[in-house]
Protein backbone atom coordinates (compact mmCIF):
# COMPACT_ATOMS: atom_id res chain seq x y z
CA UNK A 1 0.00 0.00 0.00
CA UNK A 2 0.59 3.76 0.04
CA UNK A 3 2.96 4.95 2.73
CA UNK A 4 -0.21 7.17 3.23
CA UNK A 5 -2.09 4.40 4.28
CA UNK A 6 0.64 3.33 6.88
CA UNK A 7 0.93 6.36 8.25
CA UNK A 8 -3.37 6.63 8.41
CA UNK A 9 -3.16 2.67 10.16
CA UNK A 10 -0.64 4.23 12.65
CA UNK A 11 -2.92 6.90 13.60
CA UNK A 12 -5.40 4.49 14.39
CA UNK A 13 -3.88 2.36 16.30
CA UNK A 14 -1.75 4.99 18.30
CA UNK A 15 -3.53 8.13 18.70
CA UNK A 16 -7.21 7.05 17.81
CA UNK A 17 -6.93 3.39 19.74
CA UNK A 18 -8.84 1.91 17.19
CA UNK A 19 -9.63 -1.87 18.30
CA UNK A 20 -7.92 -4.61 16.47
CA UNK A 21 -10.64 -5.80 14.82
CA UNK A 22 -11.46 -2.27 13.67
CA UNK A 23 -8.13 -2.11 12.18
CA UNK A 24 -7.69 -5.31 10.27
CA UNK A 25 -11.37 -4.52 8.56
CA UNK A 26 -9.92 -1.12 7.93
CA UNK A 27 -6.37 -2.36 6.03
CA UNK A 28 -9.18 -4.71 4.59
CA UNK A 29 -10.49 -2.38 2.85
CA UNK A 30 -7.58 0.25 2.05
CA UNK A 31 -6.10 -3.07 0.24
CA UNK A 32 -8.70 -3.48 -1.58
CA UNK A 33 -9.18 0.20 -2.84
CA UNK A 34 -5.45 0.59 -3.52
CA UNK A 35 -5.99 -2.64 -5.82
CA UNK A 36 -9.05 -1.11 -8.00
CA UNK A 37 -6.56 1.75 -8.34
CA UNK A 38 -3.66 -0.48 -10.12
CA UNK A 39 -0.70 1.98 -9.27
CA UNK A 40 -2.55 5.01 -9.79
CA UNK A 41 -1.55 7.49 -7.10
CA UNK A 42 -3.81 8.94 -4.81
CA UNK A 43 -3.60 12.55 -6.37
CA UNK A 44 -5.20 10.94 -9.59
CA UNK A 45 -8.53 10.08 -7.57
CA UNK A 46 -11.32 12.07 -8.86
CA UNK A 47 -15.17 11.80 -7.93
CA UNK A 48 -15.82 9.50 -11.53
CA UNK A 49 -12.47 7.32 -10.17
CA UNK A 50 -14.65 6.76 -7.08
CA UNK A 51 -17.68 6.25 -9.01
CA UNK A 52 -16.28 3.27 -10.95
CA UNK A 53 -15.16 1.76 -7.56
CA UNK A 54 -18.40 2.74 -6.07
CA UNK A 55 -19.75 0.49 -9.29
CA UNK A 56 -17.49 -2.29 -8.67
CA UNK A 57 -18.16 -2.49 -5.21
CA UNK A 58 -22.36 -3.02 -6.41
CA UNK A 59 -21.46 -5.51 -9.49
CA UNK A 60 -19.93 -7.33 -6.52
CA UNK A 61 -23.33 -8.54 -4.97
CA UNK A 62 -22.01 -6.66 -1.71
CA UNK A 63 -24.80 -5.44 0.78
CA UNK A 64 -25.95 -2.12 1.27
CA UNK A 65 -24.29 -2.27 4.46
CA UNK A 66 -20.55 -3.54 3.40
CA UNK A 67 -20.67 -1.39 0.70
CA UNK A 68 -21.11 1.48 2.88
CA UNK A 69 -18.59 0.77 5.23
CA UNK A 70 -16.10 0.54 2.82
CA UNK A 71 -17.33 4.18 1.52
CA UNK A 72 -16.87 4.91 5.57
CA UNK A 73 -13.53 4.03 5.47
CA UNK A 74 -12.74 5.75 2.83
CA UNK A 75 -14.10 9.38 3.63
CA UNK A 76 -12.14 8.97 6.87
CA UNK A 77 -9.22 8.07 4.94
CA UNK A 78 -9.40 10.74 2.65
CA UNK A 79 -9.85 13.34 5.98
CA UNK A 80 -6.55 12.41 7.22
CA UNK A 81 -4.94 12.92 3.69
CA UNK A 82 -5.92 16.45 3.68
CA UNK A 83 -5.33 17.27 7.19
CA UNK A 84 -1.90 15.78 7.04
CA UNK A 85 -1.73 17.82 3.95
CA UNK A 86 -1.16 14.61 1.75
CA UNK A 87 -3.77 16.44 -0.72
CA UNK A 88 -5.63 19.58 -0.91
CA UNK A 89 -8.81 18.71 -2.27
CA UNK A 90 -10.98 15.69 -0.96
CA UNK A 91 -12.46 13.83 -4.07
CA UNK A 92 -15.03 11.67 -1.22
CA UNK A 93 -16.84 15.17 -0.53
CA UNK A 94 -19.03 15.17 -3.57
CA UNK A 95 -19.76 11.09 -3.58
CA UNK A 96 -23.04 10.57 -2.51
CA UNK A 97 -23.48 7.34 -1.25
CA UNK A 98 -26.86 5.47 -0.72
CA UNK A 99 -28.48 5.74 2.70
CA UNK A 100 -28.99 2.75 4.69
CA UNK A 101 -32.52 1.88 5.99
CA UNK A 102 -32.31 1.99 9.85
CA UNK A 103 -32.50 -1.83 10.77
CA UNK A 104 -34.57 -1.85 14.50
CA UNK A 105 -32.54 -4.29 16.74
CA UNK A 106 -33.66 -7.46 17.92
CA UNK A 107 -35.23 -7.35 21.71
CA UNK A 108 -36.13 -9.77 24.29
CA UNK A 109 -39.43 -9.12 26.48
CA UNK A 110 -38.34 -9.42 29.93
CA UNK A 111 -40.06 -12.49 30.49
CA UNK A 112 -37.63 -14.04 27.95
CA UNK A 113 -34.25 -12.63 29.34
CA UNK A 114 -35.77 -14.18 32.77
CA UNK A 115 -36.35 -17.46 31.36
CA UNK A 116 -32.55 -17.11 29.68
CA UNK A 117 -30.94 -16.14 32.19
CA UNK A 118 -32.41 -19.19 34.59
CA UNK A 119 -31.69 -21.36 32.34
CA UNK A 120 -27.95 -22.67 33.21
CA UNK A 121 -27.45 -25.73 35.60
CA UNK A 122 -25.68 -24.84 39.20
CA UNK A 123 -22.54 -26.61 38.92
CA UNK A 124 -19.60 -24.25 38.20
CA UNK A 125 -19.85 -23.83 34.13
CA UNK A 126 -23.76 -23.47 34.76
CA UNK A 127 -22.96 -20.69 37.29
CA UNK A 128 -20.10 -18.82 35.60
CA UNK A 129 -22.72 -18.80 32.48
CA UNK A 130 -25.70 -17.12 34.74
CA UNK A 131 -22.93 -14.64 36.04
CA UNK A 132 -22.00 -13.70 32.63
CA UNK A 133 -26.14 -14.03 31.08
CA UNK A 134 -26.92 -11.67 34.42
CA UNK A 135 -23.81 -9.12 33.60
CA UNK A 136 -24.87 -8.60 30.00
CA UNK A 137 -27.92 -8.01 30.63
CA UNK A 138 -27.29 -6.00 34.11
CA UNK A 139 -25.06 -3.63 32.44
CA UNK A 140 -25.57 -3.48 29.07
CA UNK A 141 -21.60 -3.92 28.19
CA UNK A 142 -20.28 -5.10 24.85
CA UNK A 143 -19.02 -8.56 24.44
CA UNK A 144 -15.59 -7.45 24.29
CA UNK A 145 -16.03 -4.90 27.74
CA UNK A 146 -17.16 -8.27 29.48
CA UNK A 147 -14.21 -10.57 28.44
CA UNK A 148 -11.65 -7.96 29.70
CA UNK A 149 -13.07 -7.80 33.01
CA UNK A 150 -10.79 -8.76 35.67
CA UNK A 151 -11.52 -9.60 39.62
CA UNK A 152 -10.88 -5.64 40.51
CA UNK A 153 -13.21 -4.29 38.32
CA UNK A 154 -16.17 -5.45 40.12
CA UNK A 155 -17.36 -3.30 43.02
CA UNK A 156 -19.34 -5.43 45.15
CA UNK A 157 -19.47 -2.38 47.29
CA UNK A 158 -20.57 0.20 45.69
CA UNK A 159 -22.35 -2.24 42.67
CA UNK A 160 -20.80 -0.99 39.71
CA UNK A 161 -17.93 -2.01 37.55
CA UNK A 162 -15.27 -0.45 35.46
CA UNK A 163 -14.96 -1.09 31.99
CA UNK A 164 -12.95 -0.64 29.15
CA UNK A 165 -14.74 0.49 26.35
CA UNK A 166 -14.15 1.35 22.51
CA UNK A 167 -11.25 3.65 22.20
CA UNK A 168 -9.68 2.19 25.56
CA UNK A 169 -11.57 4.57 27.26
CA UNK A 170 -12.90 3.30 30.54
CA UNK A 171 -16.36 4.10 32.08
CA UNK A 172 -18.25 2.71 35.31
CA UNK A 173 -21.47 0.49 34.86
CA UNK A 174 -24.17 0.25 37.46
CA UNK A 175 -24.63 -3.79 38.23
CA UNK A 176 -27.46 -4.76 39.31
CA UNK A 177 -28.26 -7.00 42.95
CA UNK A 178 -29.14 -10.03 40.80
CA UNK A 179 -25.84 -10.10 39.00
CA UNK A 180 -23.35 -8.98 41.72
CA UNK A 181 -24.86 -12.57 43.77
CA UNK A 182 -24.70 -14.51 40.47
CA UNK A 183 -21.23 -13.35 40.45
CA UNK A 184 -20.21 -13.77 44.09
CA UNK A 185 -21.77 -17.17 43.60
CA UNK A 186 -19.78 -18.09 40.54
CA UNK A 187 -16.76 -17.41 42.90
CA UNK A 188 -17.35 -18.77 45.61
CA UNK A 189 -18.00 -22.18 43.67
CA UNK A 190 -14.76 -21.68 41.71
CA UNK A 191 -12.37 -21.18 45.05
CA UNK A 192 -14.54 -24.51 46.30
CA UNK A 193 -14.04 -26.47 43.23
CA UNK A 194 -10.10 -25.76 42.56
CA UNK A 195 -9.07 -26.05 46.02
CA UNK A 196 -7.41 -29.12 45.91
CA UNK A 197 -5.56 -28.16 42.61
CA UNK A 198 -1.74 -28.06 43.24
CA UNK A 199 0.19 -24.96 44.19
CA UNK A 200 2.24 -24.89 40.93
CA UNK A 201 -1.20 -25.26 38.59
CA UNK A 202 -2.86 -22.33 40.78
CA UNK A 203 -0.24 -20.15 39.91
CA UNK A 204 -0.30 -20.83 36.41
CA UNK A 205 -3.72 -20.57 35.80
CA UNK A 206 -3.36 -17.42 38.14
CA UNK A 207 -0.67 -16.23 35.47
CA UNK A 208 -2.38 -16.67 32.32
CA UNK A 209 -6.04 -15.52 33.43
CA UNK A 210 -4.60 -12.37 34.33
CA UNK A 211 -6.92 -12.29 37.22
CA UNK A 212 -9.84 -12.82 34.41
CA UNK A 213 -13.23 -12.79 35.88
CA UNK A 214 -14.72 -15.43 33.59
CA UNK A 215 -12.39 -18.29 33.16
CA UNK A 216 -12.44 -21.16 30.27
CA UNK A 217 -13.34 -24.45 32.06
CA UNK A 218 -12.42 -26.97 28.99
CA UNK A 219 -10.14 -29.60 28.87
CA UNK A 220 -7.66 -28.10 26.73
CA UNK A 221 -8.13 -24.37 28.15
CA UNK A 222 -8.90 -24.59 31.42
CA UNK A 223 -7.98 -21.39 33.55
CA UNK A 224 -8.00 -18.94 30.33
CA UNK A 225 -9.58 -16.00 30.04
CA UNK A 226 -13.09 -17.03 27.73
CA UNK A 227 -12.89 -15.09 24.66
CA UNK A 228 -15.68 -13.43 22.49
CA UNK A 229 -16.44 -16.05 20.85
CA UNK A 230 -16.84 -18.39 23.36
CA UNK A 231 -19.27 -15.90 24.94
CA UNK A 232 -21.16 -16.24 21.94
CA UNK A 233 -21.47 -19.40 21.91
CA UNK A 234 -22.46 -19.97 25.63
CA UNK A 235 -25.51 -17.52 24.60
CA UNK A 236 -26.13 -19.35 21.71
CA UNK A 237 -26.62 -22.69 23.92
CA UNK A 238 -28.74 -21.07 26.51
CA UNK A 239 -31.04 -19.28 23.46
CA UNK A 240 -31.60 -22.33 21.64
CA UNK A 241 -33.16 -23.80 24.69
CA UNK A 242 -35.44 -21.10 26.07
CA UNK A 243 -36.51 -18.77 23.02
CA UNK A 244 -38.33 -19.49 19.61
CA UNK A 245 -36.82 -16.57 17.73
CA UNK A 246 -33.27 -17.09 16.14
CA UNK A 247 -30.07 -15.10 15.68
CA UNK A 248 -30.00 -14.03 19.24
CA UNK A 249 -26.54 -12.90 20.46
CA UNK A 250 -24.97 -11.37 23.58
CA UNK A 251 -25.76 -8.34 21.69
CA UNK A 252 -29.42 -8.86 22.05
CA UNK A 253 -28.92 -8.34 25.99
CA UNK A 254 -27.64 -5.07 25.59
CA UNK A 255 -30.55 -3.80 22.87
CA UNK A 256 -32.62 -5.29 25.78
CA UNK A 257 -31.16 -3.60 28.34
CA UNK A 258 -31.17 -0.37 26.56
CA UNK A 259 -35.21 -0.88 25.07
CA UNK A 260 -36.23 -1.89 28.81
CA UNK A 261 -34.83 1.25 30.72
CA UNK A 262 -36.07 3.39 27.82
CA UNK A 263 -39.79 1.44 28.46
CA UNK A 264 -39.47 2.29 32.23
CA UNK A 265 -38.35 5.99 32.10
CA UNK A 266 -34.90 5.99 32.18
CA UNK A 267 -33.99 9.13 30.05
CA UNK A 268 -31.96 8.68 27.09
CA UNK A 269 -29.04 10.69 28.07
CA UNK A 270 -28.40 8.68 30.92
CA UNK A 271 -28.97 5.55 28.86
CA UNK A 272 -25.90 7.13 26.20
CA UNK A 273 -23.63 6.88 29.01
CA UNK A 274 -24.66 3.75 30.66
CA UNK A 275 -23.95 1.65 27.06
CA UNK A 276 -20.88 3.96 26.33
CA UNK A 277 -22.03 5.75 23.07
CA UNK A 278 -20.21 8.36 21.92
CA UNK A 279 -22.99 10.18 19.87
CA UNK A 280 -26.63 10.57 21.41
CA UNK A 281 -28.36 9.52 17.73
CA UNK A 282 -26.45 5.83 18.07
CA UNK A 283 -28.55 5.65 21.08
CA UNK A 284 -31.57 7.23 19.31
CA UNK A 285 -32.41 3.90 17.39
CA UNK A 286 -33.96 2.31 20.79
CA UNK A 287 -36.78 4.61 20.72
CA UNK A 288 -38.05 3.86 17.74
CA UNK A 289 -37.71 0.09 19.52
CA UNK A 290 -40.49 1.80 22.15
CA UNK A 291 -42.60 3.61 19.86
CA UNK A 292 -43.14 0.31 17.47
CA UNK A 293 -43.99 -1.34 20.83
CA UNK A 294 -46.26 1.39 21.37
CA UNK A 295 -47.95 1.24 17.93
CA UNK A 296 -48.28 -2.51 18.38
CA UNK A 297 -50.11 -1.91 21.88
CA UNK A 298 -52.04 0.73 20.17
CA UNK A 299 -53.17 -1.21 17.12
CA UNK A 300 -53.95 -3.94 19.50
CA UNK A 301 -55.93 -2.39 22.15
CA UNK A 302 -57.63 0.61 20.87
CA UNK A 303 -61.31 0.02 19.54
CA UNK A 304 -60.65 2.06 16.29
CA UNK A 305 -56.90 1.97 15.79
Amino acid sequence: MDPAADSFLTYLKVEKNYSKHTLINYTHDLKEFFAFLDGKLLTEVDLVLLRKYLVMLKEHNLSKRSVARKMAVLRTFFKFLIRELYLKKNPMSALRTPKLEKKLPMVLDENEVSRLIDSPAHDLAGCRDRAILETLYSTGMRVSELVQLNLDSVDFIGGVCRVLGKGAKERVCPIGDCALRSIRRYLELCETETSGVSKRAACLKKRTARQALFLNYSPHQSGSRLTDRSIRRIVDKYAAKTCRRKNISPHTLRHSFATHLLNRGADLRSVQELLGHENLSTTQIYTHVSTQRLKEAYDKAHPRA
